[in-house]
């Protein structure tokens, strides 16, 4: 069952394991090929298995599924596809009776252009809500108001020939950028979540969280120097330029305060914010979580590339630890909107397995809180799709310079021999790849050395220890590929090493451990910790881990 984080408190959520879902992807109850509430709520049992505290669902509000939920029409429905309110409100009560927490995806920066909030805006200029979208005239030659560029390509501007005005959207066109200058829209957006809360929600994925807030003036974005260089090899206009005018403005602050506040009015709720910005990523992140008045804490896709290096890693850490000390972090390699890290990680001739246990043990001891997606668990590779299998707008328009975010989003396995790996009784919404049934939950529940059992061994180890969900970090000196630090809390002291090269080394204890005893975890049954301590170093063999208590 799931494990136990009461001893936080109200702070459940620090050092706390999330559990992502996709709904479209996890369990057809329906039979029509998509994942569902029903579904999520049949298959809670295998995600409170793993010992894990949260469960994260991404979007099931009503929605036309331009973007896969992330365009909501109805902020207080669920769409018909996942089924009904009452459907969610028996997923919460299943959740909290395996003790676990429930945290819902907020798309609040924008909506649908089909929420009836629009459809009122755009129908004049001098409606009740005429002003809670980002409107702005033309410039006298007829184009945009300003250089902004959607993230999803082109410009962020689309002109609307009703109001004879152009609209702002950072992403889709059909994704409307809200208002967050008028005080309406921030009230309006905070009843949709109180309407969560009072449904018994224990926490809130605030979805693109540094983007609410636009520049005033719609001042222009100046270019990176890489791109008046020449030098600027991205497959995106939208990372030409620095931006600083289209997001992550200090007006932003303000509305995460209002946030906090509601989210003060129920004990016990927290949220976590995606920061999406890539000049000042962890900067941002700082802001948002220091103070006690804002979030509770946030993630960047700092750990979401495909660096994978102990430099990379004890980089974004400290960081972090330096920027915002009184601040918290939420850690995650893989989500559904990048290439699972076991295939941005794994070199050639290396096993896919040994990355996916290596990952978790490295994420499992980091300071913070930790989020993982749903498949990692029993060493989910990247799917290749065609062409004519992509649902994803982001891989329809660019491929194949940019395949989109399809190959993360396949279905869940769970009996290799079942029609469709168990996934529905129907054709799915993306293919089940075949490579993916080998993995399938009932095929690894019987493997002593498989990645789920890995991943249920560790996340116990992390329960069990009070140093590794809350405790201080402290990095150690360590050549070539190795990553050293100390987990304290309470009189616990831990020493986590890591090998993230192809080839065994050896990390000579420091002086400051010297003649202390190190004691070893044993919880090698799933080839987990494979480092061992010979004389006066920890011997590591290609991509190996070692735990153990100090003193």
């Amino acid at each position: 069952m799931a494990g136990d984080n009461s001893g936080q408190g109200s702070e459940w959520w620090r050092g706390c394991v999330i559990y992502q879902v996709y709904p479209r992807s996890f369990q057809d109850t329906t039979g029509n090929g998509s994942g569902d509430l029903k579904g999520i709520t049949a298959r809670l049992a295998h995600i409170a298995s793993l010992g894990v505290d949260a469960v994260w669902l991404s979007p099931f509000f009503k929605s036309p599924m331009a973007d896969m939920g992330y365009d909501v029409s109805d902020y207080r429905d669920v769409d018909p596809m996942f089924g009904t309110l009452e459907d969610f409100d028996a997923l919460v009560a299943e959740a909290h009776r395996l003790g676990l927490k429930l945290i819902i995806d907020q798309v609040i920066s924008h909506s649908s252009d089909k929420h009836e909030w629009f459809v009122e805006s755009r129908a004049s200029r001098d409606n009740a809500k005429a002003d809670w979208y980002v409107w702005a005239d033309a410039k006298p030659d007829g184009s945009a108001p300003n250089n902004w560029q959607s993230l999803f390509g082109g410009p962020a501007w689309e002109w609307d020939a009703t109001r004879r005005q152009y609209y702002m959207h950072n992403f889709l066109a059909a994704q409307p950028d809200l208002n967050f200058h008028n005080p309406e829209v921030q009230d309006a957006l905070l009843d949709t979540v109180r309407f969560w809360l009072e449904r018994g929600v224990d926490g809130f994925r605030l979805d693109t969280v540094n983007y609410y807030v636009h520049d005033r003036w719609l001042r222009d974005n100046p270019p990176l120097a890489s791109s008046v260089a020449g030098t600027n090899g991205s497959t995106s206009t939208y990372a030409f330029q620095e931006h600083l005018f289209d997001k992550t403005r200090p007006e932003n602050l303000d509305f995460l305060k209002r946030f906090r506040a509601l989210l003060d009015e129920y004990p016990g709720r927290a949220a976590v914010g995606e920061v999406g910005d890539e000049e000042r990523s962890l900067q941002t992140l700082a802001a948002y979580v220091s103070g006690g008045d804002k979030l509770q804490m946030c993630y960047t896709f700092d750990l979401l590339s495909p660096q994978f290096s102990a430099a990379h890693v004890r980089g974004c850490v400290e960081a972090f630890e330096t920027i915002a000390p009184d601040g918290w972090v939420c850690w995650a390699f893989s989500n559904h909107d990048v290439v699972r890290h076991v295939s941005r990680w794994t070199r050639p001739g290396e096993s896919s397995d040994a990355v996916a246990k290596f990952s978790i043990a490295l994420l499992s001891c980091l300071r913070g809180s930790i989020c993982l997606y749903q498949g990692e668990e029993l060493g989910l590779e990247e799917a290749e799709l065609a062409y004519e299998d992509l649902r994803d707008p982001v891989g329809i328009r660019f491929w194949p310079g940019v395949k989109g975010r399809d190959g993360c989003r396949t279905p869940m396995v769970w009996e290799a021999e079942a029609e469709n790996a168990g996934f529905s009784t129907a054709k799915p919404w993306l293919p089940v790849p075949q490579a993916h049934r080998a993995r399938a939950v009932d095929v690894e529940n019987g493997e002593e050395r498989s990645v789920l059992a890995a991943y249920r061994s560790i996340l116990a180890m992390r329960k069990r220890h009070p140093a590794l969900i809350a405790g201080s970090i402290r990095f150690l000196d360590a050549e070539g590929d190795v990553l050293a630090f100390l987990r304290e809390r309470d009189g616990e002291r831990l020493l986590c090493v890591f090998n993230f090269s192809a080839e065994a080394t050896g990390w000579a204890l420091p002086a400051e451990i010297g003649e202390a005893e190190i004691t070893a975890f044993d919880i090698d049954a799933a080839g987990v910790l494979t480092g061992v301590v010979e004389e006066s170093a920890v011997a590591l063999p290609p991509l190996g881990s070692f735990v153990g208590r100090v003193g």
